[in-house]
């Protein structure tokens, strides 16, 4: 990757790159971008940036205030893999053109403003964050709604209802539910796949540590990325789905992040480790429980104390809460193990090596905007270091395996995103600290979720309750 203007210009040079694409957060998460001549690639759009219309990015501007500025970090300089002619992206920030000041609902300012105000309380200078991103790799999605039906298919060679069909020949080696971890090939029939995934992550410098199958039939699959700070890690995010998408896509194959496409089986989720630093010196590892120290156990604490707020940004559409419920390896309780992978926060014990010390969060699914929900996990831990939470007891024991009596005493997750976006609305002073996140922010995310997805689905028929009510 490139580090400083000139590093950009040259790499710029020496590819040939013919097109400039310029690349931005919008609000709920997905990549957005506009493409340029390299030619308008100079030192002097690295402080005066370019403009364009905000108006019709969601939960952005109005029309009447559309204008804005994208400014390029050059150290975020790559070749896009798939595009030809050459292209050379880069990842913006964007500025208010008048003030010049970062549009305070740029998802990357709010991750940068994070790390600043982590280095600012002293506490660690470094936030090391290490997402365990799932998807779902298929070869046919259909979907439609209108005012009078809706429906989705979804196909995949691999799926376990695909036993019996005509496929000219069927040559079996379907994976039955809930059986897609590890087969090796044939069963495993996105080895090959995934494998061009990893390289061609690898070749635009993100470091891959695996990849397999996951659980789940009809092609679950997840790929590992090394740790890396906040705002690298969730920039590498964005490349890591553009990534898994278009090489899936040059295989006339499809990609989606959704949590719970299939029923009754396992979701995909994105299990995120945390660790902080200060001075090269992990700070998570001590004599505590599981080898923790203090500190890590108060920012446990604070993931706990605020994660059914903190769900509304990790787990931020409606489809999150057909993943977070029982029976499905979901963490829906809100506990802390060593070892019990059905627990929110768990701590790997893979190693004893201090600076492998870390804390795993189980909530998240890959849907959230990863500056958002980064962030808001950071501010969550970092609010339970300052006011000393503790976490309480661990709970080593099989939660699936409690009694009524012992599982009404361990709080879980929201239902819904309505009861995550409600616990946003009355705990969210933690995210506010170093203007990190803004009063406008949250009531605009919390206000767009509510409108366009919670009351959008709400109103609408299910296809089920067809089968349920019809003939009432």
């Amino acid at each position: 990757m490139a580090k400083t203007v000139s590093d950009v210009l040259k790499l710029a040079k020496d590819s040939g790159a013919k097109i400039l694409d310029l690349r931005f957060m919008d609000f709920p998460g997905l990549w957005q971008h506009f493409s340029v001549p390299i030619k308008v690639l100079t030192e002097d759009l690295f402080e005066d940036g370019l403009g364009f219309d905000g108006s019709s990015i969601r939960g952005w501007k109005a029309i009447n205030e559309s204008d804005m500025l994208v400014i390029p970090d050059p150290s975020s300089a790559l070749i896009d893999p798939f595009m030809k002619p050459t292209t050379l992206t880069l990842i913006c920030d964007v500025f208010d053109p008048i003030t010049r000041q970062r549009y305070s609902r740029c998802p990357r300012s709010i991750a940068l403003k994070a790390e600043a105000y982590v280095q600012s309380s002293g506490l660690a200078d470094i936030a090391y964050f290490g997402p365990e991103a799932e998807f779902f790799v298929f070869d046919d999605i259909r979907f439609g709604q209108n005012e009078y039906s809706g429906f989705y298919f979804i196909d995949s060679q691999e799926g376990a209802w695909n036993t019996g069909k005509d496929e000219g020949p069927n040559l079996g080696y379907k994976l039955r539910h809930k059986e897609g971890y590890f087969p090796v090939p044939p069963a495993d029939s996105l080895q090959e796949l995934r494998s061009e995934m990893l390289l061609t992550m690898e070749a635009c410098g993100l470091d891959v540590e695996c990849h397999h199958h996951e659980v789940a039939t009809g092609g679950q699959s997840e790929i590992d990325l090394k740790f890396g700070p906040l705002v690298q890690m969730a920039d590498q995010m964005l490349w890591y789905k553009y990534i898994v998408k278009n090489t899936a896509r040059k295989h006339g194959k499809s990609v989606t992040f959704m949590p719970k496409p299939i029923y009754n089986d396992n979701g995909s989720g994105m299990h995120t480790h945390m660790s902080l630093w200060k001075d090269g010196n992990p700070l998570f590892a001590g004599n505590g429980y599981a080898g923790l120290s203090e500190m890590a156990l108060y920012y446990i604490g604070g993931i706990l104390k605020h994660a059914p707020a903190l769900i509304a940004l990790t787990n931020p559409t409606t489809n999150s809460f057909k993943r977070l419920v029982p029976g499905y390896e979901a963490p829906v309780n809100l506990a802390y193990s060593q070892r019990n992978r059905s627990a929110a926060c768990r701590i790997p014990v893979y190693s004893n090596s201090p600076k492998s010390k870390r804390v795993e969060f189980r909530c998240p699914d890959p849907t959230c905007n990863p500056y958002l929900a980064f962030s808001a996990m950071l501010m969550a831990g970092i609010d339970g270091i300052v006011n000393k939470i503790h976490p309480g007891e661990p709970l080593d024991k099989d939660i699936y395996d409690l009694s009524p009596v012992e599982l009404a005493e361990v709080p879980s997750t929201p239902g819904s995103l309505g009861d995550a976006l409600d616990a946003l609305e009355k705990d969210h002073d933690f995210l506010l600290k170093g203007d990190v996140f803004t009063e406008d922010v949250i009531e605009t995310w919390i206000e767009y979720k509510r409108t366009n997805e919670v009351d959008a689905l709400r109103l609408r028929p299910h296809p089920y309750e067809f089968a349920l009510y019809y003939d009432i």
